[in-house]
């Protein structure tokens, strides 16, 4: 172990580092910070499941970071490395995202120590429901106290497995299908939740460069058509920002770092041939699209102009960050940076947006996915045609009026009345640039004080959940 690596935190007290940085700058009664800070309580699973003609026992958590406000949110990830530490620190950034988005949530988190990769569908399908029934008997999935999401490793036929195992733990909740997020469309998802993470990054880069003043910063010019963006992790986050950027704002995708390496395309890489080679071959080697680079976390320290990191923690660390050259990084990971590498990006002028904002679009639309749940009705389905008659009347009055017919694709677009990813999409997008517009406002305020972005974000999150306990009188 090198000695950058002795003084690397760990993911938790990453957190924790960055909260003590922050909170400093927040007025709170004694002893609130540290509430604020704490998770309250973590509960661990041990339980068995006879496979392959022997008992496997597996190892589960879920934490609740605060319960300022319920329910709790939180996703629930496999992975072989997953533990406390790690299950904690991620409730705690749920916690804090929540408030930054003005998400009405507590954070949670849950962890199964699993490589899903390793089992059969039939035999996750088995492992799941149990796990999921060690949490539904002790609260920790209900639509009412504690939600959970897909995170990384699950998806959606998870939540459908999880969804379908509380209906028959609990028969008579007609708010069943708000237990969990993330759910496929048939079985009460909404619209435009899969892409929701990816789709949150895009519109934080859209609204970061609307603001020129906060663009100098990073020494770049004009807006986001034509900057190179280097993304590392083509899952599902990473996935529909790179192809979001890349085929709707003009920014190409130059590079892509995977699991068994990465491919590089001064010009742009198609993201979607590039995904699909993926899910072919097991890995990005032998893309005809790009050039083949074996050792992928060296193109961390390439030459681009955004870096978005968008697969594990601490992959921007101590070992690698005098050597990161994008001036603008954005965090679609939970916490992709640790507290060590973010004081020397920050030294060096990098300007990171943060993942308690940058990856806020999944708690979002989960959002709106639960409110859904418990209204039990898509939305648009009440005003869409109502919208899509008035339309029609106000173009057949100009068409009156002017003695000319209107435009066959114009009547189309204006006649279309708004649909359940309309909204999505329009909800997600107001709840970006609200967001940034809060935490930037405490970002230019402060700056002179040695405040970035994240510290900003930190301090929104902290002002607000401390005017919820002091609210109530804690």
């Amino acid at each position: 172990m090198d000695a950058h690596q002795a003084a690397e935190p760990s993911f938790r007290d990453s957190v924790d580092a960055m909260y003590r940085r922050a909170v400093k700058y927040v007025d709170l009664p004694p002893g609130l910070a540290e509430k604020i800070r704490v998770c309250n309580s973590t509960y661990t699973v041990r339980f068995g499941v006879r496979l392959r003609g022997e008992m496997q026992t597996f190892v589960g958590y879920r934490s609740v970071h605060k319960e300022h406000l319920e329910p709790v949110k939180g996703g629930i990830r496999y992975a072989p490395n997953v533990d406390q530490d790690e299950v904690e620190a991620l409730a705690a950034l749920m916690t804090y995202k929540c408030a930054v988005m003005e998400v009405p949530y507590g954070g949670s988190k849950g962890g199964l120590c699993i490589d899903p990769r390793a089992w059969t569908e039939e035999e996750l399908e088995r492992i799941t429901r149990r796990f999921a029934s060690e949490l539904i008997k002790r609260d920790l999935i209900n639509p009412a106290t504690n939600v959970p999401a897909p995170d990384m490793g699950t998806g959606e036929r998870e939540m459908a497995w999880i969804v379908d195992q509380y209906r028959r733990t609990r028969t008579d909740d007609i708010n069943a299908a708000a237990c969990v997020t993330g759910k496929p469309r048939n079985l009460g998802g909404i619209a435009g939740r899969v892409e929701a993470t990816g789709r949150g990054v895009q519109y934080a880069l859209r609204e970061f460069f609307r603001h020129k003043q906060d663009v100098a910063l990073t020494g770049l010019k004009g807006g986001l058509k034509g900057k190179r963006v280097i993304v590392q992790g083509l899952g599902n986050v990473g996935y529909h920002a790179a192809k979001f950027l890349s085929e709707e704002d003009d920014a190409p995708v130059v590079a892509v770092l995977e699991r068994d390496g990465a491919v590089i395309n001064p010009k742009g890489l198609n993201i979607e041939d590039l995904k699909e080679h993926l899910k072919a071959a097991g890995g990005v080697k032998g893309f005809e699209g790009g050039s083949y680079v074996a050792d992928a976390a060296s193109l961390l320290e390439a030459e681009c102009d955004i870096l978005i990191p968008a697969a594990m923690e601490g992959v921007i660390n101590l070992s690698n960050a005098e050597r990161i050259k994008a001036p603008l990084i954005i965090e679609a990971a939970n916490g992709p940076v640790t507290a060590g590498a973010d004081r020397i990006l920050r030294e060096k002028g990098v300007v990171i947006i943060p993942d308690m904002y940058a990856n806020g679009g999944g708690v979002t639309v989960s959002y709106f996915e639960w409110v859904k749940n418990l209204q039990h009705i898509r939305f648009g389905r009440m005003q869409r045609r109502q919208e899509e008659a008035r339309h029609e009347k106000l173009i057949s009055a100009l068409e009156e009026m002017t003695g000319k017919p209107f435009p066959v694709e114009m009547r189309e677009a204006f006649v279309k009345g708004t649909d359940e990813l309309d909204l999505v999409r329009s909800g997600l997008d107001d709840t970006m640039r609200s967001a940034y517009s809060n935490i930037a406002e405490i970002w230019r305020a402060k700056r002179d004080e040695g405040v970035d972005l994240r510290t900003a974000a930190f301090i929104l999150a902290i002002q607000r959940i401390g005017l919820s306990y002091r609210s109530l009188g804690l």
